[in-house]
């Protein structure tokens, strides 16, 4: 199959070079009639028809009763292509005529002959001189043609152009084998290129590539193939860890699940088999129930609103709020939680309030997850510090910092995946693994971005810019 791919690829090329030659030729032919041919009844002649005409001409001219005149026939074919005729004798007088116009004059000295053989197109005719010897008269005669034709003379040496003319042929015929064997030979190696080009896409499709050299005159495609095979295989391999951590996500959101689940029946077990429970204890279980159904509730809530946040799909309603306030309302709440109240949380704030438009309730599940993604992933003695100031353009800056463990540079390049789940915590942390992706997708609804800074041992800081346009979106 190769071999006959490449075969056909070779008389495909072989046959487009064969009719761009025969294209040349045709043109050049075309264009060299062009120039050099006039029209006349019986077709196009070349345009050194005129002279040769002017020159025969002469057979047709004759003495009859001692007047000089033209044959029949040379009138006739005069007629025939629309030509006139004038004849003068030594005296430069004119002794006959045939439809010659009458701007023309009936006598002519020797310098204007010559002028006139040598003249261009003028007055609707070219007119050629010749000369004829009639019964022992030598006359001249003048024929007029209605074309336009160019009167040039090329002088040579004839002897030597003798000796040039079998070298002449030979070149010509070694410079055309040369030309065919060229190109049967940019053929092949053209059909060589492309086959390995074709070779190159086909092992690319079936995993099989292996980088080309780029030199030649497909360097630039080589390096496309070259950059081509490269991304797929990043893509493939960015492919084949999304659906890893993807796995491993459903298998932590299944864990998380049967986690609340376990005691939710165990408790509700004992309720329903013992009757004789008191009510505190009741009360004691209704709480622990509680508390896992609220857990397995946030769960899947986070799984929500990420496909909801993804798909565009969830309510955006921006309203005014003064927002120093709101981070300082957000960061009380967050410390009076029983879960952080022995946690050191800061609110600093370097410029005066102002109000601006965001969706409330979203913009504080941001901050909110960020702030307890900071709280949960250090140890219990970590200060998290929530900032508020300035930024270019008018926008403002929420920074969210800790002096916690930090992360290393491999942490950070998936922390904003759906799937991604903090791995510096010897506890495991009761999250959905959520968090920081819906974080960011709140804020890029909001038309800001969201950045991290960290380095193990010095803590994490995270940064959102809201531009001042968002507070008009």
């Amino acid at each position: 199959m190769k071999d006959k791919l490449k075969h056909n690829l070779f008389l495909h090329t072989a046959a487009i070079l064969a009719a761009l030659f025969i294209m040349l030729a045709v043109f050049a032919i075309g264009l060299f009639y062009y120039v050099f041919a006039i029209p006349e009844p019986e077709g196009l002649s070349l345009a050194s028809w005129p002279e040769a005409f002017t020159d025969n001409f002469s057979f047709w001219i004759e003495e009859k009763d001692g007047a000089i005149g033209v044959r029949q026939i040379g009138v006739e074919r005069l007629d025939e292509y629309g030509l006139w005729v004038q004849i003068i004798d030594e005296n430069g007088q004119e002794i006959f005529a045939h439809k010659k116009p009458g701007r023309y004059p009936d006598s002519y000295s020797m310098a204007e002959l010559i002028a006139l053989s040598e003249s261009g197109y003028e007055n609707g005719n070219t007119v050629f001189v010749s000369s004829a010897t009639v019964s022992d008269r030598t006359v001249n005669y003048i024929v007029g043609f209605p074309y336009s034709i160019g009167k040039y003379r090329l002088y040579y040496n004839g002897e030597n152009l003798a000796r040039l003319s079998p070298l002449a042929k030979k070149v010509v015929f070694f410079s055309a084998c040369i030309i065919v064997l060229s190109a049967f030979a940019y053929a092949f190696w053209l059909s060589r290129n492309l086959q390995a080009i074709i070779g190159s896409i086909r092992n690319i499709a079936g995993n099989r590539y292996k980088p080309l050299k780029e030199t030649g005159i497909f360097s630039g495609i080589y390096g496309s193939l070259n950059k081509m095979n490269s991304e797929i295989r990043h893509s493939e391999k960015i492919q084949q860890e999304t659906d890893r951590i993807r796995t491993e996500w459903i298998a932590n959101i299944t864990h998380d699940l049967k986690t609340p689940l376990s005691p939710i029946k165990g408790y509700a077990e004992l309720l329903t088999e013992d009757d004789s429970l008191a009510p505190q204890t009741v009360q004691d279980y209704g709480r622990i129930l509680l508390k896992n159904v609220n857990h397995m509730e946030k769960l899947m809530n986070d799984l929500k609103l990420t496909y909801q946040l993804e798909a565009g799909a969830i309510p955006y309603a921006p309203r005014e709020i003064r927002i120093v306030r709101f981070l300082k309302e957000l960061v009380i709440d967050i410390a009076n939680d029983p879960a952080f109240s022995k946690r050191i949380i800061e609110l600093e704030s370097d410029m005066p309030e102002r109000t601006v438009a965001v969706d409330a309730d979203l913009l504080r599940r941001a901050v909110e997850n960020m702030i307890i993604n900071a709280l949960v992933h250090n140890p219990i003695d970590t200060k998290v510090r929530v900032s508020i100031g300035s930024a270019p353009e008018g926008g403002i800056s929420i920074s969210v910092a800790d002096d916690g463990n930090g992360m290393e540079e491999a942490e950070l390049s998936g922390l904003w995946n759906r799937y991604y789940r903090g791995t510096n915590t010897k506890e495991r942390p009761e999250g959905s693994g959520l968090g920081l992706a819906i974080a960011r997708q709140i804020i890029t609804l909001h038309g800001g971005e969201i950045t991290v800074k960290s380095s193990v041992g010095a803590g994490t800081e995270f940064i959102i810019l809201l531009p001042a346009g968002a507070a008009a979106t």
